[in-house]
């Protein structure tokens, strides 16, 4: 009993880690469009019913990581696309001619987020060489109104290619590659009136380029791309319906004209070139003695600072003139002026010291001003210090004023 609920515990985790199927395969050409879907209702099936009993059970998100087998990431010519979680993956892009016959496997890992469950399935895709569809005439067009997600779809794309065999009539007519705007250096649309980000189709035929084609290239049409004006085509009436064709953007490619290159690459036998025996170098090498090295970069330095150093001493100490010949040198008038300066200038500050100068009398008072008699002017003393008394003396605070009679009763003088 415990090992068989053991065993059904093993096969649970087992479900709930990874699945991997078989190996699918598919063939498609160099230099055409490839387009292949990872469709979410396929991969809803990959993984266990779910336990709970929810009406949006099985609109789990699903995210999926694509990886050439063996790498972190895709081959440079594969694209991989996924809006939402909600919403299917898109494998797309153009194979090179370089890789025609090699088998590309392509790991393809789905992600459920709600639950963590993962599922793997391989992709082998088997480039196939398209030397019976050459197409030399190729055209660009820049389709406003369409996300990559939206072109890719096929009845969207398919009608494109039958808008463009209206205005071109080609025998052939394959979509060779569609890249986003935002590959390109466009900026992201803003969420505003349903604006999309922008696409580039390429599509390629064995037919010379139609007239209305060629209108594009036109001096007057040219002149009104210049001016951020939109060109006159004839035949936009056949892309208007469905398609916003930006025209001053369409690009002609004529791959005739262009010269043929060759492409063989002469290989080697891949054997080096007999040069002779190699040597490497000894093992035992010489000890080098630094000695002498460590002297000389010391030396240098400590001689020039000695240099110099004797001579700011020199110049500093052994060639100064002294005041004795300076005075002998300098005219005796400059002298004469000088030290009557000198003189002047200490006489002014022995007087700035000593102001001993009575004061004048226009700053003392004359009489009392209450009983009329004649003030005698104020002596000072020889050894009073007047040098940092006032001129004036207010009434506060000098000696011989005389104190008025204060209003006591206000009553009294007004009666």
């Amino acid at each position: 009993m415990g090992s068989a609920a053991a065993r059904i515990s093993l096969l649970c985790v087992i479900s709930i880690f990874s699945r991997v199927h078989s190996d699918r395969n598919i063939y498609p050409f160099s230099g055409v469009l490839f387009v292949h879907v990872l469709e979410r209702e396929y991969f809803k099936g990959e993984f266990p019913p779910p336990s709970m009993k929810l009406a949006d059970a099985r609109n789990d998100p699903i995210t999926f990581k694509t990886n050439l087998k063996g790498y972190p990431d895709r081959p440079g010519w594969l694209r991989y696309i996924q809006r939402t979680p909600y919403s299917d993956g898109v494998l797309y892009g153009s194979p090179t001619v370089e890789n025609v016959g090699k088998a590309t496997i392509i790991e393809i890992t789905a992600y459920n987020r709600r639950t963590y469950e993962t599922a793997r399935h391989t992709l082998v895709v088997n480039i196939m060489a398209s030397d019976g569809y050459l197409l030399p005439y190729q055209a660009e067009f820049f389709v406003k109104n369409m996300n990559v997600e939206e072109m890719l779809a096929s009845e969207v794309i398919g009608d494109f290619l039958g808008a463009v065999k209206n205005v071109w009539q080609p025998e052939h007519l394959n979509a060779i590659n569609i890249t986003s705007a935002l590959d390109r250096g466009g900026r992201v649309p803003l969420p505003i009136n349903n604006m999309k980000e922008g696409v580039y189709v390429m599509v390629g035929t064995d037919v010379t380029f139609s007239s209305c084609l060629r209108e594009v290239e036109t001096p007057q049409n040219q002149l009104k791309c210049s001016q951020e004006m939109e060109p006159s085509i004839s035949c936009d009436k056949k892309f208007r319906a469905q398609f916003d064709i930006d025209w001053c953007k369409l690009s002609l490619v004529d791959k005739s004209k262009m010269p043929s290159i060759n492409s063989e690459v002469i290989r080697g036998d891949g054997v080096l070139p007999d040069d002779g025996e190699y040597k490497p170098p000894s093992t035992n090498l010489k000890s080098k003695d630094y000695y002498t090295d460590f002297v000389i970069t010391l030396a240098i330095p400590i001689a020039v600072a000695l240099v110099l150093f004797v001579i700011l001493g020199y110049v500093m100490f052994c060639r100064r003139e002294g005041v004795q010949k300076r005075d002998m040198q300098t005219p005796d008038i400059q002298l004469v002026h000088h030290n009557s300066i000198q003189k002047s200038t200490k006489e002014l500050r022995n007087m700035s010291k000593n102001r001993e100068a009575a004061w004048p009398l226009s700053t003392l008072p004359v009489f009392n001003p209450v009983t009329g008699e004649i003030v005698p002017p104020l002596h000072h003393s020889d050894n009073c210090d007047t040098s940092n008394m006032p001129l004036m003396q207010t009434q506060q605070n000098h000696p011989l004023q005389t104190q008025l009679p204060q209003q006591q009763d206000a009553g009294k003088w007004q009666s």
